[in-house]
C-alpha cells in the first residue's frame, strides 16, 4: 500500500505534493519521492525514509515545475533498498516519471514480455518498474503525443496487466496522466481548484490530500478510466477498459484510510461507526447477558467503531492506551521482529481503567496476531480481571495480493484456524469478529446497499483471478523470512 499524488498547477508544486505526501505517510513510511516537470527536464528526487527525512531544503529547491507528482512507500513487491523508491523514470518515450499504488499479480509474466517482446529492461524488483516499462512501450507504439495516444496506451496497459494498480505520471510535452485499474482496487480521487491565475487540478489516494491543500474534490477515478490534465489545466477523461466488475478494496475502510477520507463516495468515519454498531449488535445476540464493564480502543483505527459499540452496549467508553505519536504504524512495518518489538515503545496502558475491571479492547482487524497478543497480556497485566478482544473486520484468513502486505498465508493466525484455536492463541477469555455480511453492508451504509468489494483476504475470492503457483512465488518472495533473508545479505 502506498500514497500517490499527482498536481497540475498555475504556480510551482513541489511544496504542495511535499505537503500532500505528508498528510497521505500513512500509508507508506518506507521511502518517498517526487517528480516535477519543467520545459524539457524531469527533476526527481526521492530515497528511504519519511518524507520529512527524504526532503531538505536544497533537494525541494531542485524541484521546481508547475507540473509534478509524489509517491510515499509501503513495500509489499520488491526488496526494501533505496532504489525501489518512487517515481521511476524512463526516457523513452518522451520522458516519463511514474508512481504506482498496488500490486500487480501477473508481474513475471510481464516482466519476460518486456524484456523479450518489447526490448526493455528493468532494473528493479519492483513491478511498478514493470508497469512504467508497459505503459511507455504503448505510448511508444502510437507515435503520436496527444490524449488520445496516451489513451490508447492505458487500454494496451489494462490489456496486459492484471491486479490493483492506481497511477499517476508525468509525461514530458503533454502533463499528468493517470489511470486506475479496471476493477477500481485501488482508490484514486480527483479534485480542483480555481484560482485567479486559472484551473488548478490534483489527484490522490485519498482526498484529505485535497482537503489539506485547499481543492475540492471532483469525483473518484473510475475503474478502468484514464485522465489526461494538459500542463495548460485541460482535463481529459476517457474509459480505456471494457466494464468489469467494480470491487474496491474494503480493507481501507476497516484499516488503511484515514477516518477523514471520502473514498468511492463514502465517508471512512462513518463506514467504522456503523463496523461498531454491526459488532456491537452481535455481541449483544451472542451475550445478551455480557459483563463487559468498560469497551477500550485499541488506537488509532478502531476508535470510531469503538465508540459506537459502547454506545450499542449501553457501557463506558473509555481511552486506556496512550499511543506514542512517534513510532510508525505496527502493521506497515517490514518485518515481523520489528513489528514485535515496536508494541512496546507504541503503546503503554492506564492502569487505571483496567484495574479489576472486565474489559473490551476493540481492534480494526487480526492479522498475523503478534501485536494483539501483547496488547492483551497488557490489560491483564494493568489489572484487568477479564480480557475480551473484538474485531472490527472478519477473520483475516487468506493473502492480499493487490497491494497490501498479506502475502505468506502461513504469517496469519486466522489461516487454518478456528476462532476457538484463534482465542486460545491471543490469550484473551473471549473473541469476537465481525461477519463478513456484516461488514461489507456497514462500509457500503443506506447510500449503497449491496456494492461490491475486494474482500479477498477473508473470503479467498480473488476479483483479477489468480494463476496457479503464484501464491508460492509470493511466499518465497515476500514473507517476512524471505525479507530477514534479503536484509541480511
Amino acid at each position: 500500500m502506498c500514497g500517490i499524488v499527482g498536481i497540475v498547477g498555475q504556480t510551482e508544486v513541489a511544496a504542495r505534493l511535499y505537503d500532500g505526501l505528508t498528510v497521505l505517510q500513512h500509508r507508506g513510511q518506507d521511502a518517498a519521492g517526487i517528480a516535477t516537470a519543467q520545459a524539457s527536464r524531469i527533476r526527481v528526487h526521492k530515497g528511504n525514509g519519511l518524507v520529512r527525512d527524504v526532503f531538505d531544503p536544497a533537494a525541494m529547491a531542485l524541484l521546481q515545475g508547475r507540473v509534478g507528482i509524489g509517491h510515499c512507500r509501503y513495500p509489499t513487491a520488491g526488496s526494501e533498498g533505496s532504489d525501489e523508491a518512487q517515481p521511476f523514470y524512463v526516457n523513452s518515450p518522451y520522458g516519463i516519471a511514474l508512481a504506482h499504488n498496488g500490486n500487480l499479480v501477473n508481474t513475471e509474466a510481464l516482466r519476460r514480455q518486456v524484456f523479450e517482446q518489447d526490448r526493455r529492461n528493468v532494473n528493479t524488483d519492483s513491478d511498478s518498474e514493470v508497469l512504467l516499462n508497459v505503459f511507455a512501450h504503448e505510448l511508444d507504439t502510437q507515435n503520436a503525443l496527444t490524449p488520445e495516444a496516451v489513451f490508447a496506451a492505458i487500454a494496451g496497459v489494462h490489456r496486459r496487466a492484471r491486479g490493483g494498480y492506481a497511477v499517476v505520471c508525468l509525461v514530458l510535452g503533454l502533463g499528468l496522466v493517470a489511470f486506475r485499474d479496471p476493477h477500481g482496487i485501488r482508490p484514486l480521487v480527483l479534485g480542483r481548484r480555481t484560482g485567479e491565475a486559472g484551473e488548478e487540478w490534483i489527484v490522490a489516494s485519498e482526498s484529505v490530500a485535497l482537503d489539506v491543500l485547499g481543492f475540492e474534490r471532483v469525483r473518484d477515478v473510475r475503474p478502468g478510466e484514464g485522465l489526461v490534465i494538459t500542463a495548460r489545466g485541460e482535463l481529459h477523461a476517457r474509459a480505456c477498459a471494457p466494464a468489469a466488475v467494480h470491487a474496491p478494496c474494503i480493507f481501507e475502510y476497516v484499516y488503511f484510510a484515514r477516518p477523514d477520507s471520502m473514498i468511492e463516495d463514502i465517508s471512512v468515519h462513518k463506514a467504522r461507526m456503523r463496523m461498531g454498531v454491526a459488532l456491537g449488535e452481535k455481541i449483544l445476540r451472542e451475550r445478551p447477558e455480557h459483563d463487559i464493564d468498560v469497551v477500550i480502543p485499541i488506537p488509532d483505527t478502531s476508535r470510531d467503531s469503538a465508540l459506537e459499540l459502547a454506545n450499542v452496549l449501553g457501557v463506558k467508553y473509555r481511552e486506556g492506551f496512550i499511543k506514542n505519536r512517534y513510532v510508525g504504524r505496527t502493521f506497515i512495518m517490514p518485518g515481523q521482529g520489528e513489528r514485535a518489538k515496536s508494541v512496546k515503545r507504541k503503546l503503554n496502558p492506564i492502569p487505571l481503567e483496567f484495574r479489576n475491571r472486565v474489559v473490551l479492547l476493540v481492534d480494526d482487524s487480526i492479522v498475523r496476531g503478534t501485536t494483539s497478543r501483547q496488547i492483551v497480556q497488557m490489560a491483564r497485566d494493568a489489572g484487568a480481571r477479564k480480557v475480551y478482544l473484538a474485531s472490527a473486520a472478519p477473520p483475516v484468513r487468506y493473502p492480499n495480493v493487490y497491494g497490501i502486505d498479506m502475502p505468506a498465508a502461513e504469517e496469519l493466525i486466522a489461516h487454518g484456524r478456528s476462532e476457538q484455536e484463534i482465542e486460545q492463541l491471543l490469550g484473551c477469555d473471549w473473541l469476537v469478529y465481525q461477519d463478513l455480511a456484516d461488514l461489507e453492508a456497514a462500509v457500503a451504509g443506506p447510500k449503497f446497499p449491496g456494492r461490491r468489494f475486494d474482500s479477498s483476504c477473508f473470503s479467498g475470492e480473488y476479483v483479477t483471478g489468480i494463476e496457479p503457483g503464484y501464491f508460492e512465488h509470493l511466499r518465497q518472495l515476500r514473507s517476512d523470512e524471505a525479507k530477514k533473508k534479503r536484509r541480511a545479505s
